[in-house]
């Protein structure tokens, strides 16, 4: 149960980092861009929402299998697969959590008041600081929200994991193989640790989200 503990947390932290930095920046571009493509590009970003796991999975060893559009030449070239490996669990944990990121985040930086951005810029304050001083400091808890829910998502994925890194024991996985080789029981503990971690990670990020939506609102009715 420890290691499989231990590596859902490693896979899930790798996936939320990456997925942070991707879903942040999509979701700033969502939030601000203007230019035609924005909705088809916003559905795109959402489908892994409404895909089953293992069509999402099936999609992925299309493209990153070690016959895949990019993970062929990737084999070829460097000896490196992302099936059955712990690289490929956490790259299906980051493309299934990356809209809940994406979304999060779109939603946080939309409820940043425009004005204030545009203040900065008149002031002579270029585009990074802007966002460093003044765009992230006034989102950051719709962003921490959305990097719970990743984390969480990340943290429960089953289906994609187990079809491009096969049996690689994350909890989901350790879980199913328990069930179905020794029994119900066999699985309590996972399950047990699992529910745990997953409500404590879940409670988190409601009580950030419920924290900025309210924020937001005392800040329009100040306003």
């Amino acid at each position: 149960m420890l290691r499989s503990l231990l590596l859902s947390l490693w896979v899930s932290s790798l996936a939320t980092l990456a997925v942070v930095l991707a879903g942040g920046a999509a979701g700033y571009w969502l939030a601000r861009s203007r230019r035609r493509g924005k909705r088809l590009l916003e559905l795109l970003f959402a489908l892994p929402l409404v895909f089953p796991p293992t069509l999402t999975g099936y999609y992925m060893i299309l493209v990153l299998g070690r016959h895949g559009v990019l993970g062929g030449p990737l084999y070829a070239l460097t000896g490196f697969q992302f099936t059955f490996h712990w690289a490929g669990a956490a790259l299906a944990a980051a493309v299934v959590s990356f809209p809940l990121m994406a979304l999060s985040a779109r939603a946080a930086l939309e409820g940043v008041d425009p004005d204030l951005e545009r203040a900065g810029l008149t002031l002579g304050r270029s585009r990074a600081t802007v966002l460093v001083r003044v765009t992230l400091p006034l989102a950051w808890k719709g962003l921490a929200a959305g990097a719970l829910l990743a984390f969480a998502r990340a943290l429960g994925e089953f289906g994609a994991t187990l079809m491009i890194a096969g049996n690689v024991p994350t909890m989901p996985v350790a879980i199913y193989r328990s069930w179905m080789s020794e029994g119900m029981e066999a699985a309590v503990p996972l399950v047990i640790a699992h529910t745990s971690l997953a409500v404590a990670v879940l409670g988190l990020a409601l009580l950030l989200r419920d924290g900025a939506r309210w924020r937001g609102k005392a800040g329009k009715e100040s306003a």
